[in-house]
């Protein structure tokens, strides 16, 4: 039987208090305007002007989403994903809908789901991955599934929010946002099935998916990691994995009327797999470890900062962008306890702004000058202004080392990921770990 608080969620979620918040955060979060164009700076002025007008369609249940703005973006792994940006409007509806929605449905979730939950995070969901492992669980069950998003069903996550949910305007609310279309290249395209990845209910909306693959999982007795759409279950042999993957992948394509994508599904070995970025050693007691694939994407990522700051000052540079990109790295990945490859890309970095510098000197005669000034001999520099090799092979030569070493890119406050690594291990452990330590210049 409903009560009467059950009935009114739309009232709650209209309350002042809940709309403003959900104003601060969308506005706090910034983000791409959506069709209309409108900005989130351009918000509070709108809503002073039409908050009434929106408030009566709220609460008569006749509110339409616009429709999202379709945005192409690249994977990862290769390709791209295209993510479904609301107007600003719709993110602050969206964002009061999510307040009032996930006190009810988030308790009731797994604890092995670590997704876009409060007080749940990635890390948290990459050391219980290493603790299965360490009790012998010395194989994954990989599933991958395919397009996730664009392939939930509206009417089975319909159902499942009608089990918690009895108001039905907040039904027909949330309805509306899964059947708004999306406008991409200047076509518009009607939406049958899926949820786009942008706005603010997403997330949500995808744990309620999967919730169902949560509790058959539990039901079975697996171990298992979920973050959004990428789920890790493990076990202790070959044989019981490819059990695991064929029942449940059943389920996920019979119950859940989504697609695994059997070309990347698979059995494997933990350090031959990755997760949320990170990776493990094939130790009984495994260690994290950033997996190469994070790696290659970030050294990616800082080739292209670096290019555009060829025609900068080093030091700006240093600070702007380059040290935010590297702070914002070694923050997420600060679980790693294999030191030796923040210390190689360290080495790298220190590389590519040697780079940068010979580069700017462009004659010989000013790189002459240059070594000079940073204490080679003058023999040495003329030497090594002259000698007619490539730019990329005298940033990693002897002389820009001497020249330039490690404490010259300290002075100019470049952060050491390897330092805050160890910083970080230090904090938690109060002593030093320091893995195994090469010189490197």
């Amino acid at each position: 039987m409903t009560t009467p608080k059950e009935t009114r969620l739309i009232e709650k979620m209209m309350d002042q208090k809940n709309m403003v918040s959900a104003c601060s955060k969308v506005v706090r979060n910034k983000g791409a305007a959506g069709i209309d164009g409108m900005t989130v700076n351009e918000l509070n002025p709108f809503l002073k002007k039409n908050w009434p007008k929106i408030k009566e369609h709220l609460l008569n249940g006749t509110y339409k989403p616009k429709m999202v703005k379709g945005v192409e973006i690249p994977k990862a792994t290769g390709g791209t994903r295209q993510l479904g940006i609301p107007t600003v409007m719709d993110r602050v509806i969206q964002q009061a809908l999510h307040q009032v929605l996930s006190p009810i449905f988030d308790p009731r979730f797994s604890n092995s789901s670590y997704g876009f939950r409060p007080g749940k995070s990635a890390h948290q969901a990459v050391e219980k991955a290493r603790e299965y492992q360490a009790k012998g669980n010395r194989r994954v069950v990989d599933m991958d599934l395919a397009k996730f998003f664009d392939e939930v069903n509206h009417d089975i996550l319909m159902a499942r929010i009608a089990r918690k949910v009895k108001d039905k305007k907040i039904l027909r609310l949330i309805r509306s946002f899964l059947q708004s279309g999306v406008m991409g290249q200047g076509l518009e395209e009607q939406r049958i099935k899926g949820t786009p990845q942008g706005g603010p209910l997403s997330p949500l909306l995808s744990n309620i998916t999967l919730d169902d693959l949560d509790k058959e999982l539990e039901r079975r007795g697996h171990s298992f990691c979920r973050y959004a759409d990428d789920c890790k279950i493990y076990v202790r042999s070959r044989k019981a994995g490819e059990r695991v993957l064929e029942s449940i992948t059943n389920f996920v394509e019979k119950k859940l009327k989504l697609k695994v994508n059997q070309k990347k599904s698979k059995v494997t070995r933990p350090w031959k797999s990755k997760f949320l970025g990170y990776s493990f050693t094939f130790e009984k007691s495994p260690r994290i470890k950033v997996s190469k694939e994070s790696i290659k994407r970030f050294k990616m990522k800082l080739k292209q900062a670096i290019r555009k700051g060829r025609g900068m000052n080093l030091k700006k540079f240093i600070e702007d962008p380059l040290n935010i990109i590297l702070r914002g790295w070694i923050n997420y990945y600060r679980l790693s306890e294999v030191k030796n490859s923040t210390e190689e890309l360290d080495g790298w970095i220190r590389r590519r702004l040697r780079l940068i510098l010979w580069r700017q000197w462009k004659r010989p005669w000013t790189r002459r000058k240059r070594l000079m000034n940073a204490g080679l001999t003058e023999e040495r520099a003329v030497m090594s202004a002259f000698n007619r090799r490539g730019p990329w092979w005298n940033s990693g030569a002897s002389h820009m080392n001497q020249a330039f070493p490690k404490k010259f890119f300290d002075s100019c406050g470049l952060i050491s990921l390897f330092d805050k690594l160890c910083d970080f291990w230090k904090e938690i452990s109060g002593t030093a770990v320091y893995g195994t330590v090469r010189t490197v210049v």
